[in-house]
Formats: C-alpha cells, sequence, structure tokens
C-alpha cells in the first residue's frame, strides 16, 4: 500500500504564492507517475497537473497553465507543486495522488489513479 501525505495549504489572498507538498511511501519517478488533483465545493475532483512516462512528461490544466509549476525531490520521494497569482477560483482540496505505470500520454481522470492523499485545502480570498 502506498502512502500520500499532502501538507502546505492554507488561507492567501489573490496573487499570492503557495507551495504544496506531497510526500509518498514510494519513489515519485521509474514507473510511478504522480498528479495533483483538485476539488471545490459542489464539483468534480479535476487534474490540475499529471505526469507521464514516469514524470518525464507533463500535463497542465489550462486553468493553472503558466502559472502552477510540479517539482519532485526523488531523494526525499516528494512532489510538490508551487502555486504562484492565485486566483479565487483556485481555492479547493488540493490532493496529490499516484499510480504505477509508465504512460505515453496524460492520464488525467481520477479514477486512473490508485493512491490519494487526504487532501490539503488552499483558499484564496479575494
Amino acid at each position: 500500500q502506498v502512502q500520500l501525505a499532502e501538507s502546505g495549504g492554507g488561507l492567501v489572498q489573490a496573487g499570492d504564492s503557495l507551495r504544496l507538498s506531497c510526500t509518498t511511501s514510494r519513489r515519485t519517478y521509474g514507473n510511478t507517475e504522480m498528479a495533483w488533483f483538485r476539488q471545490a465545493p459542489g464539483k468534480e475532483r479535476e487534474f490540475v497537473v499529471t505526469t507521464y512516462r514516469g514524470g518525464e512528461g507533463l500535463c497542465y490544466s489550462d486553468s493553472v497553465k503558466g502559472r502552477f509549476i510540479i517539482s519532485r525531490d526523488n531523494a526525499k520521494n516528494a512532489v510538490y507543486l508551487q502555486m504562484n497569482s492565485l486566483k479565487p477560483e483556485d481555492s479547493a482540496v488540493y490532493y496529490c495522488a499516484s499510480r504505477v505505470s509508465r504512460s505515453v500520454v496524460c492520464k488525467t481522470m481520477p479514477d486512473e489513479y490508485t493512491y490519494w492523499g487526504q487532501g490539503t485545502q488552499v483558499t484564496v480570498s479575494s
């Protein structure tokens, strides 16, 4: 069983930055693919950024492209989500997810991921 744990959420103002962290009990590269999703109240869970080809490829949702950046620290089994120029519509619970695979395309649907963290709340005030 792979365990994931997110941290770093909080309450910020529009335009601020925030960095989320996700630590995992499994490596974040090779045949492990990591992703960040988010879910706002009353809405479906949506992908923010996913990796494929074992992390060599990246896919960002259009809503965060150019503002959010995913990175990883293989030595710490951690991935990060740097969120810049935050907007109120970015407010959501952010989840880290992983799957054991080496896809050739992005996997953007929640049910394509096996392991999930508990989520961390991000609230952006206007």
